[in-house]
Order: C-alpha cells, then structure tokens, then sequence
C-alpha cells in the first residue's frame, strides 16, 4: 500500500470541508534574526524589544508577514501542493501578536470552487486560521489558488465563488493590547513622517532594489516549510524554472517600502493581493506606495493607512495596468494592506 501523499487535486476539494494542517510549529527569537537576514527588514518596532516597550508592548513580536509565513506554509501540503499559481487574497486580519515561544498551527474551509474552462484546472477558495498555543486565532485570511485536476474526466462541482469585502472596515481592525504611539521615537524608527504626513492618492517610490538569489528563496520556502512544488522541482515547470514563492516578493517589497513609509509599522489587515506575474530568480524587485485611504483607531497616538503596494522588475512609479486593464509585464505584485502609524 503506497504511503506517500501525492497532495490534494481539484476534484478532492469539496465546499464546506474543514482541514486541520499538520505539523505545528514553535517559533523563537532565532526566527526573527533569519527573517531580517533573508530581507533588508529595518522597522524599528520589530528589530528593538526597548523600542518595541516604548510603544507600549512587552517586547518586539514576531514580524507580522513572518508570521503570516509560517501560518501559510503549513497550508500547502494540503491545499497547494498541485497549485498553478497563488491568485489572491482578501480579508486578512492579524488578530494578536506571535511571541518568540508561541506555537503556531493552521486549518483551513474550503469556501469556494470554481473549474476553469478548459477542464484541467480549477479555483479553490479557503479561509485559513493561524491558532496559538493557547487556541487563540493570531490571524484570519481568505487566498484562492488554481490547482491542478488528476483525473480530467471527473466531473465539475458546482460553481460557488464567495462574497468576499473588498476592503476590511477600519472599525474591524484589531489594534494589539497596550499599543501607544503617544512617546514614538522618530529619530530612532528613522524617518519623521507621521499619519498627518501623508495624502490619500499619494504615490511613494522606494528608490531601492534587491535581486533575487535562488539560495535565498530556497532557504525562505524551507523556513517556512512550503513544500509547493513549483518551488523546489525544476521539472514541474515546462520552462524548467522554479517559481519565486510569492511571499517571498510580498516581504520583499515591504522591506524596501522602509525607504518612505518607515513608520507605518504594524500590518494588521490585509484586504487583497494579486502574484500580478511570475517572478524567477535573478530579478530585480523594487517597489513604489500608494496611499489608498487613512483612518483614525481608538489607540493612543496610532493612526492607520491604508496602502498599495507594488513589486516591480524595473523602475516604473505608479503605473500598474494596461488600457485593457491586464497588469503590466513588470508588475509582479499587487497588495492592499492596512498599517499602523504614530499621529
């Protein structure tokens, strides 16, 4: 009796199904120092335990997309393992912080399923929960992917594809326990921009760029366990390429948005994301800002922005989509996300 697991195809996906993803994982500060040296991570809240006590916490927690990381990587062996491609996300709320010693494990509803025309593949749509030690949800997020079929013939399930918001309520957004921007630092966190600083419609480029190594991709896709295998076969793909997991260029493009949003600190919502187009290894990614939309929080001294932001492998600013309205060749991410920001 065979006793490998070939991953879950499209047709095995069924609409209410509820999987609990194996393998939880403990976290440690270690973690936080390998995250900062995969990506040029500078914001003071996550790289300083007195700053991050300055702001009203009782240390430096985890990054929040390095969190996030972990929480999706225990996801693929079940839900992505025979995945095309990561094609977005909405409704991600980062609900508590992850501190050095928590213990984090995932599960996941399939809340949609969509075939594809052309009979080979199809759209699952999931909400996956991030749970702590303690049971308690540190983060929520909704992703759909296009996975492949194993069996052509089997039939096509019934279309449902979830109403999903477009963007998360400012009032929806979990502000963490004790947070206090009213003493922040700028000198220290580097840069003097505040909420008041910054307008809605604004476009920030980063200036910056780092080009992606396939050692350091590999180590990534390893740290967080993602055993997708467009990320580790060469054979898997007919240009015999392997894919750059797309987290890898989300938290790349939000290192270099250090560069002008420096104190926009804390991601706690995440309300869509596009992989706009395929990014291999030896890229350049460099990334601009905009400024969607701002929000007061009932937090002393936090405001919070809401922002797109945008991985490139070239040196546009502000240009995303052709007249037809098809990204762009050199756009390789699309991510809209709700920051916390000293007023």
């Amino acid at each position: 009796m065979a006793k490998t697991n070939p991953g879950r195809f499209f047709e095995d996906y069924a609409v209410g199904q509820v999987i609990d993803h194996a393998v939880p994982r403990t976290v440690g500060a270690g973690e936080r120092a390998l995250y900062h040296a995969l990506y040029p991570m500078r914001h003071a809240l996550y790289s300083s335990d007195e700053f991050a006590r300055s702001c009203g916490l009782p240390g430096s927690p985890l990054d929040d997309l390095a969190a996030f990381h972990v929480v999706f990587g225990k996801t693929v062996p079940d839900v992505s393992l025979n995945a095309v491609a990561n094609l977005g996300y909405a409704e991600g709320r980062w609900l508590k912080p992850v501190w050095a010693g928590d213990t984090l494990r995932s599960s996941s509803e399939v809340i949609g399923l969509k075939q594809n025309s052309n009979g080979k593949t199809g759209v699952v749509y999931v909400r996956t929960r991030g749970t702590n030690q303690r049971g308690e949800t540190v983060m929520e997020y909704v992703r759909w992917v296009m996975v492949r079929k194993n069996d052509v013939d089997a039939p096509a399930p019934e279309t449902v594809v979830p109403d999903l918001a477009e963007v998360i309520d400012p009032t929806d957004l979990v502000i963490p326990e004790g947070l206090n921007f009213t003493g922040y630092d700028f000198t220290l966190a580097g840069e003097p921009h505040r909420f008041g600083d910054y307008e809605v419609g604004e476009v920030i480029g980063h200036v910056d760029g780092v080009t992606i190594e396939e050692a350091e991709h590999m180590i990534a896709t390893r740290l967080w366990q993602n055993t997708a295998k467009v990320h580790f076969d060469a054979t898997f793909r007919p240009d015999g390429q392997r894919l750059i997991y797309g987290g890898h260029v989300i938290s790349m493009a939000r290192a270099l948005s250090f560069n002008g949003l420096a104190n926009a600190q804390m991601i706690v919502g995440l309300n869509g994301g596009a992989h706009a187009n395929p990014c291999f290894s030896g890229t350049t990614v460099k990334a601009w800002s905009e400024v969607l939309d701002k929000a007061e929080t009932s937090a002393p001294g936090v405001g919070a922005l809401r922002l797109r932001l945008v991985a490139v492998s070239d040196a546009s600013v502000g240009e995303l989509k052709d007249e037809a309205g098809k990204y762009l060749p050199q756009v390789l991410l699309d991510l809209d996300y709700w920051a916390l920001i000293p007023v």
